[in-house]
């Protein structure tokens, strides 16, 4: 049997544009002679539509709409392929949750079948108990089509495999009830998030259970930027041996037709963190910006590294002509720093404005004299000043953001946001922060593949001189930050794998030094919920996966 796997972008909430893009994936699916087609998961609405599936007359709209598209199909395609389509169903009973989370089984010009998701994830991102009532316990998913028996999984369902998880979440195996009642094939309908070193993951897992029930494995993954999560697709088709037999493009549309029985398209892949991280942020902000409306986007030049790559980033995404970048002076900037931003804005091709703050900064201290008179004179500067530069940029930005409509993209890196190095109304104003989950060791290394892949358009210098926000005289961020190397590592152990103080302690760090990044961290909370959101690329990240109390004693 010929698989057809439509590897869709959808966009949240349009029905009809979702609609006509799977109707153009089935056709070109028939084309190629697809015998079955399959969706990614709640294809229709979009992943995730969140709080939208809370309003009844939107749930009733996709309903009513995957019903029409059945009927569609049939008149385009009359006796074609069965579509096994994602869409949320409303639940008939008056008991539990107003809907499930289902695939349709389309077929003839009618939905023949729904089978409905039973494993409802509620970790990191996820929050499918909130708006699902789950499948029974133990249903297979079973369908007679053709002369096989397939059987049809939801995403999470086939992320409990009892024989490939030492420890599962829940106490039921779909794929085991489906092998049970005498599947012959496995097919999952998918969404599920991009993060680094995921893909290896994921292979190594759909290979074991097509290896381990010896039986072909399907699998449909959603692709594209929707809020901060970002999908990469790599759609499979595995063989009953678990061998790999045809793979989707990663990161964009496809529609992969191959056959059960032998090897078909492979798509060719990079699983290194700097190339997924540039691919991941390149679709999601191009993405962000195109599902909201955006054709524009502006950012800061300072000189750095971190707006170097996001530049980088939003040109390859949006085309230099709708990229500009501006570059603020105060009297502080080096003129190393001007001449690299211009040069970096050269190489991509890329407009520029220039907006010295030197009087926007008088000012303000004429206008702070009276109330800051009393206020530890002898201590001169501190960082209220460098705080009221940064948000006199901010306020430059926003106001050529909402004059111009280009969405303002901040640069702010996840090491600064995690221990608050940045200001709240200042360099973290924006709509859109782009490389706010890569830590600043990692932003290094995306640097360098950028000048691999597009040549050097990152000058030399933004990628060897010291970091530092040039808000002060002299100033680097080793002054108020451990290296970042340190830094980088003490944060992936406390962020991404939960240790504490004490346990990084025990793991060969400074006390005093972990002591202090973890309490930025905790300090840092009210920063990070006024924060724009940006793509995720981590584990764990902060954003929607990221739960933490701001009221509450330091974790130690």
């Amino acid at each position: 049997m010929r698989i057809g796997l439509l590897q869709l972008n959808p966009v949240v909430g349009d029905l009809h544009g979702n609609a006509a893009r799977i109707e153009a994936a089935y056709a070109t699916a028939v084309a190629q002679g697809a015998e079955l087609c399959l969706t990614p998961e709640l294809a229709l609405t979009g992943y995730p539509p969140r709080d939208m599936l809370l309003y009844a007359g939107f749930c009733k709209a996709a309903w009513a709409e995957a019903h029409a598209l059945a009927a569609r199909l049939e008149a385009a395609h009359p006796a074609g392929p069965a579509l096994i389509l994602g869409c949320p169903e409303p639940n008939p009973s008056d008991l539990g949750k107003a809907l499930f989370n289902a695939a349709l089984w389309c077929e003839g010009g009618s939905v023949r079948r729904s089978i409905r998701k039973s494993l409802l994830p509620t970790y990191d991102v996820f929050d499918e108990a909130r708006y699902f009532e789950p499948a029974p316990l133990g249903g297979s998913g079973v369908v007679e089509y053709r002369g096989l028996r397939v059987a049809v999984t939801i995403c999470e369902d086939l992320w409990n495999d009892k024989d490939y998880w030492p420890h599962r979440l829940y106490p039921v195996d779909p794929v085991e009830a489906a092998v049970c009642a005498g599947a012959q094939l496995l097919v999952n309908l998918s969404a599920s998030p991009f993060s680094l070193r995921k893909q290896a993951l994921r292979h190594d897992m759909l290979s074991s259970i097509a290896q381990r029930r010896a039986l072909p494995l399907a699998y449909c993954n959603q692709v594209g930027g929707n809020d901060e999560l970002v999908f990469d697709g790599r759609s499979a088709l595995y063989g009953p041996d678990g061998a790999l037999l045809a793979r989707a493009a990663g990161f964009e549309e496809d529609v992969l037709v191959a056959d059960l029985g032998q090897p078909g398209p492979l798509a060719r892949d990079d699983l290194s963190a700097p190339a997924e991280s540039w691919r991941a942020l390149t679709l999601g902000t191009r993405d962000y910006l195109r599902k909201c409306g955006f054709k524009k986007a502006l950012l800061g030049l300072s000189g750095g590294i971190d707006s170097a790559v996001v530049a980088a980033v939003a040109v390859a995404a949006l085309g230099a002509q709708n990229v500009v970048g501006v570059l603020m002076p105060s009297p502080w900037s080096s003129q190393g720093s001007i001449d690299d931003s211009l040069e970096l804005a050269k190489n991509l091709g890329m407009p520029t404005r220039t907006i010295p703050i030197e009087g926007l900064m008088r000012g303000f201290d004429a206008a702070l004299t009276e109330g800051f008179a009393t206020l530890a004179p002898e201590k001169g500067q501190d960082t209220t000043e460098e705080n009221i530069q940064s948000r006199i940029r901010g306020n430059l930005l926003m106001a050529l953001s909402n004059k111009t409509g280009a969405l303002l993209l901040t640069t702010g890196n996840k090491s600064e946001l995690a221990v608050g190095y940045c200001t709240i109304y200042g360099d973290m104003s924006g709509g859109f922060a782009v490389i706010s989950d890569l830590p600043k060791t990692q932003v290094y290394a995306l640097a360098r593949h950028i000048n691999q892949v597009l040549g050097p358009v990152i000058p030399e210098a933004i990628l060897t001189k010291a970091p530092s926000a040039e808000l002060r005289p002299g100033q680097t961020d080793q002054d108020s930050l451990p290296p970042y190397d340190e830094l980088d590592a003490i944060l992936a152990l406390h962020v991404e794998e939960h240790k504490t103080a004490a346990e990084i302690a025990l793991a060969g760090f400074d006390a005093a030094t972990v002591e202090r990044v973890c309490r930025l961290v905790k300090g840092a909370e009210f920063k990070r919920r006024q924060a724009a959101p940006g793509i995720k690329v981590a584990w764990r990240s902060f954003g929607s996966g990221w739960r933490m109390p701001l009221a509450c004693a330091r974790l130690g």
